[in-house]
């Protein structure tokens, strides 16, 4: 081997150094970057929460137009995909039911929405109760209630 081909050896790979200093670049910018993202997905797991409970209220008053009263909270939300068949039955009950894919949506934490009417705030209240599933909270476990929502 002559020199040459020796000296393009030795410069043809990345030393320790180089790799190192690259690692802790990759881990400063990680270190920075990736917590802006985390939060993201809680508040567009709020954001859907908020839109959810829209639609619902949307339907509940298309379900009183048609039938003169709101679904009791013993009938609950299930009253707007299956026609009641206890309590202050539905007089005119749509056929299909008030909401889109024939269920009733759960929030984006996979629980349910509690419905109460009449309600405490309103003709009927709806609550997520956020990410930790549970009444009260904060941040990003704190309910989200129809009546906050502007």
């Amino acid at each position: 081997m002559n020199k040459q081909s020796k000296k393009r050896d030795r410069e043809a790979g990345f030393t320790l150094i180089e790799l190192m200093v690259v690692i802790v670049i990759l881990g400063l910018l990680a270190g920075i970057i990736l917590p802006r993202f985390m939060g993201e997905s809680d508040k567009a797991k709020q954001q859907t929460a908020k839109m959810q409970i829209v639609g619902i209220e949307t339907a509940l008053k298309m379900y009183k137009l048609d039938n003169g009263s709101y679904p009791t909270t013993e009938q609950g939300l299930k009253a707007l995909v299956e026609a009641p068949t206890s309590g202050n039955l539905p007089k005119n009950w749509r056929k299909g039911g008030y909401l889109e894919k024939g269920k009733v949506p759960k929030d984006p934490w996979k629980n349910e929405f509690v419905y109460v009417c009449p309600g405490s705030h309103g003709d009927f209240d709806i609550t997520s109760y956020g990410g930790d599933g549970e009444p009260g909270g904060e941040d990003f476990d704190k309910d989200i209630n129809n009546w906050e929502i502007e």
